[in-house]
């Protein structure tokens, strides 16, 4: 968990670098720092190689109700040498994706965009989320190339990765057949507001467990970022007005909605960060602690 806690922190020390130093810049050009950077301003980047990168990664990101558009400026890369440049539709890190498979609307092999494949033909790129990865590797020094990085609107949000350790957020899904996700990579307590499954009531079905039900919200905890790897905390299948609030231990917490596609679901929710007297009472009290046991 440490290890996790340490490499996302120094992404978002990484995050704020670019948002101080380069805002409002869709004007101007800007240089990526290194191998691994995050980026959360539009803006035009250009990488310059200057000694041989092979495993370098860009994490892009955005508000929650955005989407991210890439497109390739220019490339002066080696494809035949063995360079690439390829985008993500998520984020991967330490070998978890999210969106899962289970909640990303494309099959695995279709969330890759290969530069060196496709690139002339489809110079633009757009993730289905607040959240886009681009990976390359070069060989050579002086190898480099520029992409222009900018948010669009997407009218109903489906998996998003939060900013900040404290927010807001409403989700809705209007009757689509689809899992979507919010995660929160920070130890933070959960309060649900309200929450809007478009059908009877059934306390009963939500006492005994959600298993069966097409529409239900569970709250997860983890380590990682797959979602389908994480541990279970609470699940409703049932309507509600009113606050229910939980507290989270671990790295990355979600909310996740399931919807059979045949009512219109909503779940609206705020959230705030642990802080370290509250996770050290936490430990050994309750199931809530299965992240800091582990």
């Amino acid at each position: 968990m440490a290890l996790f806690k340490v490499w996302f922190s120094s992404l978002i020390a990484t995050m704020y670098i670019f948002w101080v130093s380069t805002f409002s810049c869709l004007d101007l050009p800007l240089f990526l720092s290194g191998c691994l950077d995050m980026v959360a301003v539009e803006g035009q980047f250009t990488f310059t190689a200057e000694r041989p990168q092979l495993n370098c990664a860009v994490f892009f990101i955005g508000e929650p109700s955005d989407i991210i558009s890439i497109e390739y400026d220019s490339v002066n890369i080696d494809c035949r040498g063995g360079d690439f440049i390829k985008v993500f539709d998520g984020w991967v890190m330490k070998g978890e994706k999210f969106p899962s498979t289970q909640d990303h609307p494309l099959p695995l092999y279709e969330r890759y965009s290969d530069y060196c494949e496709t690139g002339v033909t489809r110079p633009i790129v757009r993730s289905s989320q607040n959240v886009a990865m681009l990976f390359f590797r070069l060989h050579q020094s002086g190898s480099s190339f520029t992409v222009t990085f900018r948010k669009l609107i997407n009218p109903f949000p489906c998996n998003v990765v939060s900013q900040t350790p404290e927010g807001s957020f409403t989700m809705i899904i209007p009757q689509q057949h689809r899992n979507c996700s919010f995660s929160i990579i920070y130890p933070v307590e959960i309060q649900i507001g309200e929450l809007s499954l478009g059908q009877h009531n059934d306390l009963k079905r939500s006492i005994l467990g959600c298993a069966g039900s097409g529409d239900f919200v569970e709250l997860l905890g983890g380590n990682g970022m797959d979602t389908s790897k994480m541990f279970p905390m609470a699940d409703l299948c049932y309507s509600f007005n009113g606050p229910a609030q939980m507290k989270v231990g671990c790295d990355n917490t979600v909310v996740r909605m399931v919807s059979s596609g045949k009512f219109v679901n909503r779940v609206s929710f705020q959230y705030r960060l642990l802080g370290h007297q509250e996770l050290q009472q936490m430990k050994g009290n309750s199931v809530e602690d299965v992240c800091l046991r582990a």
